[in-house]
């Protein structure tokens, strides 16, 4: 923004720094939002992603009131400055900023509906996919229990059912993978923004597997229709290859016998003839050898089936026939040859034998060759192995016969002349018959070398062949152990992981026990991850040039790798659902204090562990529980009391009946303390070890009580007021002293037990207590009533006068005892009297008094029954009393006895006779007399005194204005107090002070002026006492005696007369009544002068300019509220949720705008108690109210 606009408009200075800081905040929230990126398929990611949006959105919405206050501020602006820049420049951020708010605000909104759709879709999906694996399951173990196939033909059938059974089973079973694949599909395609890859990898995983199980099935099909047909056609096939074999018998007999004839080798036409008789029967041999071949396997694999019957003893019989008649036929067809080739010249035969040789040499290259490549995987390698033993095997059945030829070729090359071989004709001519024959034995010289070189590179490739089998044999077989190995680890590991209950299902004290279990499962997953690396290593040699793994091999490898990537998510997404679960369900945890509210209620914990409450309905959070806050207005009815010991002590019955702390023993609350270890009363207590103890306490109270006990909700209410009384700021921590304060002082105990288990506990080891441990323990107790509002009535948070009380009643002595304690405790003082009263009001509760209220009729009497000690038969119930109604013609101050349970017939008599008794007194008598119902202390300005309550004796009974007090002048001291309080209390709730000017006006107009009339009453009274003085000594000089010295020079004399000792006993108590007068002036002049300086103090309050305070990011605030009434009818109004509130803060936190001309008296009086440090607990009769929105 230009300078000069900023120097002519100077308030656009602070709206730019307002708008910057909410527009930097919107872009880092808008960053973070849409950097956020949510796992898909895992619910409890979504749900806690579900939790941070909420959270955000609430945030965003908290934030809305500085928006609108932006744009009030920027209308302002508008309005006020003329600047036509400025205007055009306050508009376009106003927009820009409403724009960028929106924009998060619908980003926020969408993302919700997406995170809701999300979850919906991922739950589906994960019940589909868990449909898919079961049916997985299934699939698998049906393939595991399949048998070898068996050669028979009822086997074979059944075999042939089961598949087909289980093929049915297959397609129906495909409907669930599909379905889990239709989700997966819909979640990777609409999510595609979030984290997938679990969604993905276990996608993949299952149609991995659903393959490789339909693979399985189809080649089982095959394999059981291949083996029926073979088993169908074998014997057809057997009877045919039989018959044929008889056939070639009699044609290889014929010919053997033709060529035995004589003469007949002579004949070169008829050799020729059965030499080609011959070849035709060879190649119908060979033609029919594979036929044998095939015959004897499969009649192997036949009999391996009929092992051990009788079809088996003849199928062996007829295969074992086959094989010697196939042998014989064989050699029948060698000799004939033989015996053919004999007949015609040598050289001939050799050549001819050699061209056999070559060719047949060729042919097994070429069948070598059609061998290549290595398979890639063990079944293929293994049938190229068995190929290529049959082929060796031929080899060596062919070579006898190579080697006879070569030898009988280099035999004849050698029989014939050197020169011969190596004669070369120069030209063309006719030969000779030597040339002739030294020309065929060049040839045939040729011939051998040829076929001796071709032998030799058909054994070497054989061999090299043989070697790369057993290589790549050996390599997977490796890897085929170390697979099968690696997938029985991983069925065992998921047979494991298959056992897992889901967390939800386990119980919460077992929580522990499953995450080390499965953390040792992990530890024992180590190995399997070095066979996962071996099996990868494995499969990575066998390289395309070298090997080429089969799509089956390479499909197990890559199922291996998926299902070892799924029990590692699995696994670490266990421990993690097990750590979340532990976290949120364990003994450390507060998840089982959720149910503690009802919608449109959630409970939520803040970082320091301190529980809030959040209402989706209003959009709000505070740090009170709603029960909490319903029972805390509820305690506003019983504001009608007029004496504040028993209002206090009303409420904190019915508070200690909501916590249900009524039905908790000493002994039990002891043990729980004990079970817990809180031995050390100086250290703090965190959360969870105040919700530890809590827990067990109210466990221990639902197996007595089951039906009156809410664990969660009682914990959780209890945890809410301990964190009110002595953690107002939640941090998080209150002292383990002020925890068991708390709970012993609201248990079901007698009243001396508490006194001496809380004394127990601020003494040294010796059993002795000094000033500093009693004030601890004080200070802990008076916090009880302090967070009721009703401090004030107890002397005031300022626990010195009370310790100062103890010592004095022990003689000042440096430490005190149980006894001595207890003794003080006794006499009921000021700031411990609700803790009595409390119990008497406890036992009260049932009582049941046949006597009839004088004021409302009420018959029987239930609760407290004050009867008065005025007048016979005159009776009030606890209602009239406690509202301050009396009968026509008594008085509330005259004396009266309360009873606490019926009374008995001796206290009865007793009774009577103190009515008799004060029959005979004076009103002036009961006026001048008041009896204090408690010890007071001697404090200044530490709160009003009580009024006057019933001092509890030994017996049933307890009396009011009953006997003189023994401290005259404090009696008088409270008394005038008490009479300005009641002065103060006549006055209608409609007159009560509104505004901060009337607050001064009020202050002003009763205390000063009532002060100031009690001043001038005393002056007159001390007036008329020294005109007495005159007169009288007037009168002594009159008659002639020695002139009366003056007060303070009078010296007590023997009397020498009756009239002269009348006179000096009369001056005497003259000047005892004055000079308690002048020490009640001066008391009341400092009073005077206190409340002027407080009353400076407040005017300059007042009158500084305030600015926005926020404490604790609570925004104050001034609701309606009202005086907090001593004695009186006017009521005074709990504190509202999760007041922060701290007594130490100072005066700049406190200072806040007025947001109207008329500010709250609770917040004026706020700010006055936490503006003077010297006069904490001093409080005034008004108790701030302040709302903490989170």
């Amino acid at each position: 923004m230009p300078s000069s606009v900023l120097l002519e408009v100077p308030a656009l200075a602070d709206f730019n720094k307002a708008w910057a800081e909410l527009t930097d905040w919107l872009a880092r929230l808008d960053r973070e939002i849409k950097s956020q990126r949510v796992k898909v398929g895992d619910l409890d990611d979504i749900n806690d992603m579900i939790i941070k949006q909420k959270a955000v959105l609430q945030d965003l919405e908290q934030r809305r009131p500085h928006l609108d206050e932006l744009i009030t501020a920027a209308q302002n602006l508008k309005n006020k400055t003329s600047n036509q820049e400025a205007r055009t420049i306050i508009t376009d951020r106003i927009e820009k900023i409403q724009s960028q708010w929106d924009e998060v605000h619908g980003y926020l909104q969408s993302r919700r509906q997406q995170l809701q759709e999300m979850l919906k879709d991922s739950t589906q999906w994960l019940e589909a996919k868990r449909e898919a694996e079961q049916v997985l399951e299934q699939a698998k173990a049906k393939l595991e229990s399949w048998k070898e196939i068996s050669y028979t033909v009822e086997a074979l059938k059944k075999q042939n059912t089961e598949l087909k059974q289980f093929s049915k089973e297959i397609r129906q079973w495909q409907i669930n993978v599909d379905v889990a694949n239709d989700m997966a599909l819909k979640l990777l395609r609409d999510y595609s923004a979030d984290d997938t890859r679990k969604v993905q990898l276990m996608t993949d995983s299952i149609n991995a597997s659903w393959a490789a199980i339909n693979k399985r099935v189809c080649e089982r099909e095959a394999a059981l229709e291949s083996a029926l047909r073979m088993l169908q056609q074998f014997y057809l096939d057997l009877e045919k290859f039989l018959a044929w074999l008889t056939e070639a018998e009699t044609t290889a007999n014929v010919l053997q016998d033709a060529t035995h004839k004589e003469k007949t080798l002579e004949d070169a036409k008829m050799v020729r003839d059965l030499m080609k008789q011959w070849q035709e029967l060879q190649a119908e041999i060979d033609a029919h050898t594979d036929i044998f071949h095939s015959l004897d396997e499969n009649g192997q694999k036949i009999l391996r089936s009929l092992e051990g019957s009788e079809d088996a003893t003849l199928l062996q019989r007829r295969l074992d026939n086959m094989n010697l008649r196939w042998s014989e036929l064989r050699k029948k067809s060698l000799n004939i040859r033989s015996h053919l080739e004999a007949s015609t010249d040598q050289w001939k035969r050799l050549h001819l034998s050699l061209q056999e040789l070559l060719a047949w040499l060729q042919l097994k290259e070429d069948e070598l060759k059609q061998q290549a490549p290595i398979g890639g995987d063990l079944p293929t390698v293994q049938k190229q192995n068995d190929i290529h033993r049959t082929f060796k095997r031929e080899l060596k059945t062919k070579e006898p016969v190579i080697r006879s030829a070569l030898e009988t070729v280099r035999i004849f090359v050698a029989e014939q002349p050197v020169e011969a071989v190596e004669k070369v004709c120069p030209e063309p001519r006719d030969l000779s018959p030597e040339e002739r024959a030294h020309n065929i034995t060049k040839l045939l010289q040729r011939q051998a070398d040829e076929v001796r070189t071709e032998w030799d590179k058909l054994n070497l490739q054989s061999a090299d062949w043989q070697k790369k089998i057993d290589d790549a044999l050996e390599r997977l077989q490796g890897l085929q152990e170390a697979m099968d190995e690696l997938d029985l680890k991983l069925r065992q590991a998921e047979a494991f992981k298959g056992s897992w209950q889901p967390v939800g299902d386990l119980l919460i004290d077992s929580l522990q026990d499953h995450l080390e279990k499965v953390k040792v499962y992990r530890a024992e997953l180590v190995p399997l991850k070095e066979k996962v690396h071996h099996v990868n290593e494995l499969a990575h040699r066998f390289t395309p040039p070298d090997i080429q793994l089969s799509q089956y091999n390479l499909s197990c490898v890559e199922d291996l790798n998926t299902r070892w990537k799924v029990l590692q998510v699995a696994v670490d997404e266990r421990i993690k659902q097990l750590h979340e679960a532990h976290r949120d369900f364990g003994p450390t945890s507060q998840h089982f204090l959720t149910t503690s509210v009802q919608g449109p209620w959630e409970r939520a914990i803040s970082p320091n562990k301190v529980p809030y409450y959040i209402n989706h309905e209003t959009q709000t959070t505070c740090w009170d529980h709603p029960k909490m806050t319903e029972l805390y207005q509820s305690l506003a009815d019983l504001n009608n009391v007029r004496f504040s010991a028993y209002r206090t002590a009303m409420k904190l019955r019915r508070l200690q009946k909501a916590l249900c702390l009524d039905l908790l023993s000493l002994s039990a609350a002891c043990d729980a303390l004990d079970q817990h270890n809180l031995k050390q009363n100086d250290q703090p207590m965190d959360i969870l070890q105040i919700i530890n103890c809590l827990t067990t306490i109210y466990d221990r109270l639902e197996q007595e009580h089951n039906n009156l006990v809410n664990v969660p909700l009682c914990v959780d209410m209890c945890l809410n007021w301990l964190l009110n009384v002595y953690d107002t700021g939640r941090t998080g921590r209150i002292r383990v002293l002020s925890f068991k304060t708390g709970v012993v002082s609201l248990c079901k105990a007698h009243l001396e037990d508490k006194y001496r288990y809380l004394f127990k506990q601020v003494a040294s080891s010796t059993g002795f207590c000094d000033q500093r441990r009693l004030g601890l323990l004080l200070h802990d107790s008076i916090q009880i009533p302090r967070q009721l509002g009703e401090v004030a009535s107890f002397g005031g948070s300022n626990i010195e006068p009370s310790v100062r009380s103890c010592f004095q009643f022990a003689n000042n002595k440096p430490e005190i005892e149980a006894a001595l304690f207890l003794d003080w405790m006794r006499l009921e003082p000021q700031s411990m009297v609700w803790l009595p009263v409390l119990h008497r009001v406890a036992a009260a509760e049932t009582a049941k008094h046949q006597a009839k209220c004088n004021i409302c009729k009420e018959c029987p009497i239930i609760g407290f029954r004050y009867r008065s000690l005025k007048h016979f038969n005159y009776d009030i119930c606890q209602s009239c009393f406690f509202s301050g109604r009396v009968a026509k013609g008594h008085k509330m101050h005259y004396p009266m006895v309360e009873y606490c349970t019926p009374t008995t017939s001796g206290e009865d008599v007793r009774d009577f006779a103190k009515v008799l008794k004060n029959k005979f007194r004076t009103k002036r008598y009961f006026a001048k007399h008041p009896r204090m119902g408690y010890l007071p202390v001697q404090t200044v300005l530490e709160g009003d005194n009580m009024e006057t309550l019933a001092e509890m004796e030994n017996t049933n009974g307890s009396y009011l204005n009953d006997s003189i007090s023994p401290n005259e002048s404090i009696d008088d001291e409270h008394l005038l107090i008490q009479h300005y309080c009641q002065s103060l209390n006549q006055e209608s709730p409609l007159s009560q002070p509104q505004s901060p000017a009337q607050i001064l006006i009020s202050l002003e107009s009763e205390e000063r002026g009532e002060l100031e009339r009690i001043l001038a009453d005393l002056e007159e009274e001390n007036r008329n006492l020294q005109a007495e003085y005159d007169r009288l000594k007037q009168q002594h000089e009159h008659k002639g005696l020695s002139p009366l010295p003056s007060p303070p020079e009078m010296m007590p004399v023997s009397p020498q007369s009756p009239r002269d000792a009348e006179l000096i006993a009369e001056a005497k108590l003259l000047r005892q009544h004055k000079g308690r007068l002048e020490a009640r002036m001066q008391i009341l002049e400092d009073h005077n002068k206190q409340l002027e300086s407080q009353l400076h103090r407040l005017r300059q309050l007042l009158e500084q300019p305030q600015a926005d305070a926020k404490v604790n990011g609570t925004t104050l605030s001034s609701p309606s509220t009202s005086l907090q009434r001593s004695g009186s009818s006017q009521p005074m109004l709990l504190r509202v949720v999760g007041s922060q509130t701290s007594e130490t803060m100072g005066e700049d936190e406190l200072l806040s705008p007025p947001q109207d001309t008329s500010t709250g008296l609770e917040e004026v009086m706020e700010q006055l108690n936490n503006s003077f440090p010297s006069s904490r607990g001093r409080n005034a009769p008004g108790k701030p109210v302040r709302e903490a929105t989170m």
